[in-house]
């Protein structure tokens, strides 16, 4: 079973093309965030967990849903990170939750897919992007080819570099840079609620035709990627960038 969290499109992408490779059932883990839900899954195929990469490790509100849900059957697990550069240590705090969990952890792969964390980084043009997702489909197919096969993925040494990057600047990451206040709309929108939509933790609302972000935000830039009208800004930080939204 495919599961998979998407901001801006990235892991639901490269989920869609697992899926397709080793004939696999998919699952949007966003449908069940939003609606505040746990799950209870059953799959006799090995688990594979899709996420972007948030300060070199999956999601907070992923690995809590994971810790909050029940898996029966397969006790294989595989974890794919679309990142825009690395994944650290990613692979090692995969691993405790799999023990966690009693699954068997076969490894975590990264696929560099466009850079989208419009708040801190840059973020590539269409063009780059394209060429960008072009190249990950072999990096797609090789994991789909470990997981079709029951072969754990190749494992990497992160060295000290990404032990602390996945270590002391995870930790650092949420309390100080995770935080909805510098969202703001301009002039450009239209009220059309597609931010409300795409937001999976329910934190944005509709006053008066316009988006009002509340507390709890993942940043997982949905919101200010997906707007049609590009009417969505970041502090000072997105003016001018390029938005990225993969349908």
């Amino acid at each position: 079973m495919i599961l998979y969290f998407s901001g801006t499109g990235n892991s639901r992408y490269v989920a869609r093309r697992l899926a397709a490779a080793v004939g696999d059932q998919l699952v949007s883990l966003n449908e069940y965030i939003k609606k505040e839900q746990t799950g209870d899954f059953v799959s006799e195929k090995p688990w594979v967990f899709v996420t972007p990469t948030y300060a070199w490790q999956m999601p907070r509100v992923v690995r809590d849903f994971i810790r909050r849900s029940t898996f029966e059957g397969s006790r294989a697990a595989y974890f794919v990170l679309t990142c825009g550069e690395s994944v650290g240590n990613a692979a090692g705090y995969a691993g405790l939750l799999c023990r966690e969990k009693k699954l068997e952890f076969q490894g975590l792969g990264a696929v560099v897919m466009p850079e989208n964390y419009v708040a801190m980084f840059p973020v590539p043009t269409r063009e780059e992007a394209a060429a960008i997702v072009d190249h990950a489909g072999g990096i797609i197919n090789q994991l789909a080819s470990c997981i079709h096969s029951g072969s754990p993925f190749r494992e990497e040494d992160a060295g000290l570099s990404g032990r602390m990057k996945s270590g002391v600047a995870n930790l650092l990451f949420y309390p100080t840079c995770v935080s909805a206040r510098g969202f703001r709309v301009t002039d450009a929108c239209i009220g059309c609620g597609e931010c409300k939509a795409f937001c999976p933790l329910n934190n944005i609302e509709l006053e008066d035709g316009k988006p009002q972000w509340g507390k709890h935000c993942t940043h997982c830039m949905a919101c200010i990627s997906a707007c049609p009208q590009g009417a969505i800004e970041y502090k000072k930080a997105s003016v001018g960038r390029p938005r990225h939204y993969l349908e």
